[in-house]
């Protein structure tokens, strides 16, 4: 329990800080909402980089890295580094200065104004918030494993995976964006050196990564690890469509929208890459290394095979305080409480009039009861999956496919003054009932699944390889659906857009300026 008393004190600190941050607020939406847009560079940066890395980032990574080898540092690592700068650059930077400009605090504020869409905007609330839910359990789930491992079992994963829901909901609830942001950064700061401190001390518990490796490569079962051969080039070429939803997540956008000046994207965009090498790097060689030390673990296991090595390659203080820098990775999941909460009251509470009826005050404890009502929601998600799915694949089935698939919803709001309302209804519409078929392809092919490294099952084999299980999902010809959901959005945005009416000359007047004229 030594471990674990490191890490609750840890839990205690956080706590701490999203308290002070509540003293340190005002009693308005915007501060509570968005810390009145007062982020500097360097918290903008750790808050942004924190509120985008979960658990899926180091349990997750390192989960999947055990069953499918070295590659899956190329899987995500490798794509993301290049597509969310861009996406930051390109997208991030206009849609901040849109939201300093016209007040906009969410993604479907500015798409309500700019597309000229009402209820069409709450469409779109319902499916990114539908979406979001399953990221938020990534979190709980996360914290519910790591305690149980730090403490050896004594703290079981239902009420690990309970104090932390608690907490994150008590520091969002109290502390909002600003207690948000100053949590994410402090953690930020402690995952990061996870990684270094990590590898050494492991590296000396296990003898030296070269014995390892070399055990690892003389063993039939085990030597793919060190290829990409678990690892298609169709599968590995569609993961590079996942990191177009960094664009779409509402967390993410409404972190964007909280910058004080535009100059904080700069180094956000110089500096992403360098973070996503120090935590990816790390995680994904040592979840390859628990493949040698703890041989047999199934998909929902061996999420927690880092922590299975801090426990028995290092002491119990060490091991609490490394366990308390992976606690900081997974509790990031307080932006995306927060963020449903800020969509709830803005999309929902104030365009139907709640605020001019019940005013601002009253705005701002609904969105703290919709935070309360999700981290419970959460809670029991995550009650019901322990150890029936893998973090990774959770986060990519689930979360990160939908958003990439509306990423260009959003790509020609923002560049493409034709760009329609219906354009953007038909491509959430595809979105979701694409999203909906994969559940249920998901669910209902889940006996044919193979085992890690074995090759997938067509699951209509009249229908060759459309539909093809994996060990962790479903494809399409070997490629992942994100890549097809992204086309699909795309031709539907356009060629629908095409179709109807372009909004206003007003509004594209207001928001293309210097080309309102142009055709």
């Amino acid at each position: 329990m030594i471990s674990a008393a490191i890490v609750f004190a840890y839990l205690a600190v956080v706590l701490y800080l999203g308290v002070f941050a509540f003293r340190k607020g005002r009693a308005s939406g915007e501060d509570y909402f968005l810390a009145s847009r007062s982020l500097a560079s360097v918290i903008f940066l750790l808050a942004l980089f924190g509120t985008n890395m979960t658990a899926f980032s180091i349990l997750g990574a390192s989960g999947l890295a055990y069953h499918r080898g070295i590659g899956v540092f190329g899987l995500m690592a490798s794509a993301s580094a290049f597509v969310i700068p861009l996406t930051f650059f390109f997208v991030g930077t206009r849609l901040w200065a849109f939201g300093k400009r016209f007040g906009h605090m969410t993604q479907v504020q500015f798409l309500r104004d700019r597309l000229e869409c009402g209820h069409i905007g709450t469409v779109v609330f319902g499916l990114t918030a539908a979406m979001l839910v399953p990221y938020i359990v990534i979190g709980v789930m996360g914290g519910g494993h790591t305690l149980e491992a730090i403490s050896g079992g004594a703290v079981p994963y239902w009420a690990g995976g309970g104090l932390v829901a608690l907490v994150v909901m008590s520091y969002v609830f109290f502390g909002g964006m600003r207690g948000t942001a100053w949590v994410n950064t402090f953690q930020t700061v402690l995952f990061l050196c996870f990684g270094t401190a990590a590898l050494v001390w492991i590296g000396r518990g296990v003898g030296g990564f070269e014995a390892v490796m070399e055990r690892l490569a003389s063993q039939p079962a085990t030597a793919a690890l060190l290829t990409r051969e678990r690892i298609s080039m169709a599968e590995f070429f569609s993961y590079m469509f996942i990191p177009l939803s960094s664009v779409m997540f509402p967390h993410v956008a409404i972190m964007c929208l909280t910058a004080r000046r535009a100059e904080a994207f700069k180094l956000t965009v110089v500096c992403y890459p360098i973070c996503i090498l120090l935590l990816w790097l790390p995680s994904v060689f040592l979840g390859v290394v628990a493949a040698d030390q703890f041989p047999g673990l199934r998909a929902g296991e061996s999420d927690d095979v880092i922590l299975r090595l801090l426990r028995e390659h290092t002491g119990p203080v060490l091991a609490g305080v490394l366990g308390a820098a992976i606690m900081a990775c997974v509790m990031a999941a307080d932006s995306q409480i927060l963020a449903l909460g800020t969509m709830f009251t803005q999309d929902v509470f104030a365009y139907y009039g709640g605020r001019e009826r019940f005013g601002e005050r009253a705005q701002v404890w609904t969105g703290r009861a919709f935070v309360v009502g999700i981290a419970l929601l959460a809670y029991l998600a995550a009650l019901r999956l322990q150890d029936k799915e893998g973090i990774f694949e959770l986060a990519v089935r689930f979360a990160f496919t939908g958003y990439a698939a509306l990423a260009p919803v959003m790509v020609a709001a923002i560049y493409w003054r034709r760009a329609t309302k219906w354009g953007a209804l038909a491509a959430t519409l595809w979105v979701a009932v694409a999203m909906a078929g994969l559940w249920w392809l998901h669910e209902w092919s889940a006996p044919l699944a193979p085992r890690p490294g074995q090759p997938p099952v067509p699951i209509f084999p009249a229908l060759g390889g459309l539909f093809l299980r994996t060990p962790g999902g479903v494809t399409m010809f070997g490629f992942l659906p994100v890549m097809f959901l992204c086309a699909g959005s795309a031709l539907l945005m356009w060629g629908v857009s095409l179709l109807t009416r372009p909004p206003s000359r007003q509004t594209v007047e207001k928001y293309f300026p210097n080309r309102a004229g142009t055709a």
